[in-house]
């Protein structure tokens, strides 16, 4: 599980995050003024980047987060079945089968190179590239 620790306050619309041990994307965050007595609070809202829910949380803005490391990597599609794809890297010739996205699978037919992240030991298939 490739994280790393970053500061609540230090986040960014647009930025990745890990919520409920599920990597997600940004897609708001509010900082709170500090009270009398008290704290800033942040509020972030991320989606899921493998199941696309809806994550909230609210924390002081002096906690640590963990961000996920995404490692991006292309492939080329051997063989299409269904909604799944076995795919070969580029780098390792490593031969393994990605679940194919609703607005991709048009696109993806065999011999073409996609764009796959692994994202927390899972891999996510994000676009078709075009040569």
């Amino acid at each position: 599980m490739a994280t790393k620790q970053t500061s609540a306050t230090s986040l960014q619309e647009g930025r990745y995050i890990v919520l409920d041990n599920a990597p997600c994307k940004v897609t708001s965050i509010s900082i709170s003024r500090p009270g009398k007595h008290g704290h800033a609070k942040v509020r972030i809202t991320a989606i899921g980047l493998i199941d696309g829910k809806k994550r909230d949380t609210v924390m002081p803005g002096h906690d640590m987060v963990q961000t996920p490391m995404i490692d991006k990597k292309t492939a080329q599609v051997l063989s299409v079945s269904g909604s799944t794809a076995n795919v070969m890297d580029a780098e390792t010739y490593e031969t393994f089968d990605l679940e194919i996205p609703e607005d991709l699978k048009n696109e993806c037919v065999p011999g073409v190179n996609v764009l796959y992240w692994v994202i927390m030991d899972s891999k996510v298939m994000k676009q078709v590239k075009s040569e």
